[in-house]
């Protein structure tokens, strides 16, 4: 390598790290996601994966740790359901395996708290409607928030005081 070559070299891990460290600042990242901000700047592929290896070394990068911040921040901030969660992990890079365990954290009776807040929430905003309108609304909007259909049963049966057996998501 030449002095020139080596000179490069050195700029573009420097460039490298401050995008990362950019990036950084500004929250947690996952690996894929330093890495696609990275790939943008055109940094090459192997300087990228030698800075990310830097910085998984010292701890800066830690897909574990961010799949548990953002579970626990999305169930308790965002009123968030497992698999909607699990969706936001996988899109950002996390591994399947990784996920899984931050989301086996999750208490299953904070999520149904979380929940039955959102779910009383959005029943005022629907206070107007037909009854068989409103269920239907809520029950779309907990699905799309990724709450499973037994909590969602148990959240539209709280929130409307009826027979959780009554309320249906539209699956037969």
């Amino acid at each position: 390598m030449t002095s020139e070559q080596g000179d490069e070299r050195a700029t573009q891990i420097e460039v490298a790290r401050k995008i990362a460290l950019d990036q950084l600042a500004v929250r947690q990242r996952s690996a894929k996601e330093l890495r696609q901000a990275m790939d943008k700047r055109n940094v090459p592929a192997d300087v990228a994966e030698e800075i990310l290896e830097r910085f998984t070394e010292v701890g800066l990068v830690d897909d574990a740790a961010f799949a548990a911040a953002v579970t626990q921040s999305r169930a308790r901030n965002s009123l968030r359901g497992k698999a909607r969660i699990r969706q936001e992990l996988r899109e950002k890079g996390v591994d399947r395996e990784t996920a899984e365990e931050a989301l086996a954290e999750l208490d299953p009776e904070e999520e149904l708290a979380a929940a039955l807040e959102l779910g009383r929430r959005k029943a005022r905003s629907m206070a107007r409607l037909e009854p068989h309108v409103a269920r239907r609304r809520l029950a779309g909007v907990l699905a799309r928030r990724g709450f499973s259909s037994s909590v969602t049963a148990a959240v539209l049966a709280e929130v409307t005081a009826q027979d959780p057996v009554e309320f249906s998501t539209g699956e037969q």
